[in-house]
């Protein structure tokens, strides 16, 4: 069985220095390009799901379906709640088997923010399973909903630090979907957090980054990216005419080149 912690995949990426991609599904396709892809690559992998996505793929239907592909992979896979947003949903992954969670109340105020992470805290330690929190904002909501970007402060993460999570997605400067052009990221708050958390980086809002950009957020400590946007619309490219069960294979193989170009960018090859 190869499902694992995503604590145990961080702290391992962090002690040789690389990040572990954290790959966004919607279907089926997607999640069996995903693993294709982390298999051919001998990589250790994300695959999550996010809460605002669940009206299109119900939990209750595609939870079981990571949860089953990624105890079947030869590679360690951590299965995780991306955006978790009600408490009820994340029960249902964790009861599903979700190894982590994201609890996002990065829209209220940060004591607020840090009160209710603690709560989520104190739920998936009951599972085992490991949290992660926002802070800051990252613009744009994961559905597509509009949202501005707020930076993160040092203050601000050593307050949810505080909590006990073991991921803080933190704004700098970052937005999820399509970049109209390439973001102006704060690299000055990454220098600044550097080494000053228990808990490890993450970045949100990948598709689109530069490769120079991707390289010097992991050499200052991001250790999970999150992909979705170039994984969606790979899938959905890939698919022509009317033959169901052939777009069906080229949506996975689209997805599946898609994860290898980013897991090999990231560094994760052959780390499994």
């Amino acid at each position: 069985m190869s499902i694992c912690s995503m604590r145990d995949l961080l702290r391992k990426a962090d002690t040789e220095g690389y990040a572990v991609g954290a790959f966004n599904a919607a279907n089926m396709e997607c999640v069996r390009g995903i693993i294709r892809a982390a298999e051919a690559r001998r990589a250790p992998i994300i695959l999550q799901i996010a809460e605002g996505r669940l009206a299109h793929s119900p939990l209750a239907l595609i939870g079981p379906m990571m949860i089953a592909a990624a105890r079947e992979a030869s590679v360690p896979i951590a299965v995780h709640l991306d955006h978790g947003r009600t408490m009820d949903c994340l029960r249902q992954a964790l009861d599903l088997g979700f190894t982590s969670v994201m609890w996002d109340a990065s829209d209220r105020p940060i004591d607020e923010n840090a009160v209710s992470t603690a709560r989520v805290v104190a739920l998936a330690g009951r599972y085992g399973a490991a949290v992660e929190a926002e802070v800051g904002r990252v613009g744009r909501g994961e559905d597509g909903s509009e949202s501005a970007a707020e930076i993160g402060t040092l203050d601000d993460c050593l307050k949810m630090d505080a909590t006990g999570i073991d991921a803080l997605a933190i704004g700098i400067g970052n937005a999820h979907g399509l970049y109209a052009q390439l973001p102006e990221l704060r690299y000055d708050v990454l220098e600044e957090v550097h080494g000053a958390l228990r808990a490890f980086p993450v970045l949100h809002g990948g598709s689109g980054l530069s490769d120079e950009q991707f390289r010097r957020c992991s050499a200052l400590g991001m250790r999970k990216i999150n992909i979705a946007t170039d994984i969606f619309r790979a899938a959905a490219g890939a698919c022509q005419g009317s033959d169901l069960f052939r777009n069906i294979e080229a949506a996975a193989e689209a997805v599946s080149q898609v994860v290898s170009r980013y897991i090999l960018l990231f560094g994760s090859a052959g780390k499994a």
